[in-house]
């Protein structure tokens, strides 16, 4: 490999893993970022491409570890030889605030640390700690080869890697927890959930809990029904599975499986190992044991929990003029409200007005209103969101009115793609001072909008042009 093209292959493989990285957990995750550090050799600088800046704002903590000590070059466990590129040996995880991170040492890159955001809302981080790990194994294995041979599908294969990154991390649990004589095979079980979960039976979607467990294990259960094994139902057979889901819908029971045919119905024991796909309509949750894995709807996998944590909003909260006790109620207040109207499925709008003296909506007023510190009155407001309008909550911690009618005039910033509660939020706060509304539709994430914006939806970064990303020098960039 010539000295001319080495830059140029580095570059293109750096930036085929990144945009595939990008992409791929954009996808399972939402709008997501990645970067990577890496040396080449022993005695190569180190190296950084952050193409949206996603490391931003960590410098010190670089300089500290890369640059101010020379210890991470030493690592006498490593051979540093392309032949033996597929053994990693993993580095310690920096801890960044706000990022998730993977890398290691191999003998075809010395040392690389693939990084990406840790979004608030993760059904669990080890789903994305195994696709940064692939990131590592992906990038070790193309700079082992000649630049001729690169085929540049690394970005390719981390594009499409939600179900992989799914899998890897059940196996890693399973291996954990059973050791690795495990006769599961989990490819078939994660079909057949997005399967199942398709599956409509008489017009509704499946509720109840799948459970697979290693045949091992089925001594560990007490099954309150238990099928004769030559009448056992296939796994492969989804709608006979549907059908059986209706055995255990809405109930603390579970409907048994080892991974090729139906076993039978449990109560709500769990045997040491267990993966449980718990259905609640159009979406549903992957668990090891009672531990949440991912979400799955629309037949694929996500991380989302399908609960907002309105981070935005506890933000602006705490950035407002109100007491740290006042903030921190009216932020459990409406957290308390948004879990109830997702739970119920339901959309709602809610209106935080933050001024001295409550600004003047039409509605339903409430005089007095109504203290919504005390449980018996949020009760009572969870039923009010019901109805159509948006619920005014002043910053006394009081309900000053309900099905609030927000108007306003039309501006430029508006999203003709989303509906009317949306679109009234925005032009209701681009005209009122100090009001922050909270819009939960039924279909998509929860909005927080001020000032005719959607917090949400306000991109921090801008994509670059190109397929090629510039590398810099990690004591370059730490300098600028």
């Amino acid at each position: 490999m010539s000295q001319e093209v080495l830059p140029s292959f580095i570059r293109r493989c750096v930036s085929d893993i990144l945009n595939g990285l990008s992409d791929g957990l954009t996808h399972f995750s939402g709008a997501s970022r990645a970067a990577v550090i890496f040396a080449l050799r022993p005695d190569s600088p180190m190296m950084l491409c952050d193409p949206q800046n996603l490391l931003k704002g960590h410098e010190p903590i670089f300089k500290s570890l890369y640059l101010e000590t020379q210890k991470w070059r030493i690592n006498e466990k490593l051979r540093f030889d392309r032949k033996h590129f597929a053994e990693i040996l993993p580095v310690k995880d920096p801890g960044l605030a706000g990022l998730l991170s993977h890398g290691g040492y191999s003998g075809s890159v010395f040392f690389q640390q693939w990084f990406t955001e840790h979004h608030p809302d993760l059904c669990s981080t080890g789903p994305t700690e195994c696709w940064l790990e692939h990131a590592v194994w992906r990038f070790s294995h193309d700079l082992a080869n000649e630049a001729d041979l690169y085929t540049g599908i690394s970005g390719y294969f981390l594009k499409e890697y939600a179900t992989h990154a799914v899998r890897d991390y059940i196996i890693d649990q399973m291996n954990l927890l059973l050791g690795w004589d495990s006769t599961m095979r989990v490819y078939p079980i994660l079909d057949a959930v997005l399967m199942i979960s398709e599956t409509q039976e008489e017009g509704s979607y499946p509720e109840g809990r799948l459970l697979f467990v290693d045949p091992c294990m089925h001594n560990q259960l007490n099954f309150l029904i238990e099928f004769q094994k030559e009448l056992r139902p296939q796994l492969m057979h989804y709608k006979h599975v549907r059908k059986l889901m209706l055995t255990v819908e809405r109930s603390g029971r579970y409907l048994v499986s080892d991974g090729r045919a139906i076993l039978g119905i449990s109560d709500d024991t769990l045997p040491a190992f267990s993966l449980c796909a718990d259905f609640r309509g159009r979406h549903g949750f992957l668990k090891v044991n009672r531990s949440k894995v991912c979400s799955f709807a629309d037949g694929r996998f996500s991380s989302t929990t399908y609960q907002a944590k309105l981070v935005q909003l506890e933000e602006l909260l705490l950035e407002s003029p109100l007491a740290r006790s006042d903030s921190f109620f009216i932020f459990k207040i409406v957290v308390s409200l948004v879990h109830h109207s997702q739970r119920r499925k339901h959309g709602c709008t809610i209106v935080i007005d933050l001024n001295e003296q409550p600004v003047s909506i039409s509605g339903q007023s409430l005089s007095p209103p109504l203290d919504l510190r005390k449980p018996y009155t949020l009760k009572l407001a969870k039923s009010l969101i019901k109805v159509d309008g948006a619920l005014h909550i002043g910053a006394d911690m009081h309900l000053h009115g309900f099905a609030c009618l927000l108007d306003g005039r039309a501006f430029a910033g508006e999203d003709l793609a989303r509906g009317a509660r949306y679109n009234s939020a925005l032009r209701f706060t681009a005209e009122h001072a100090n009001i922050i509304v909270v819009v939960v539709s039924s279909d998509r994430p929860v909005s927080v909008i001020q000032q005719g914006m959607d917090l949400h939806g306000v991109c921090t970064w801008v994509q670059q042009g190109g397929c090629f990303y510039h590398l810099d020098r990690l004591d370059s960039w730490v300098g600028q």
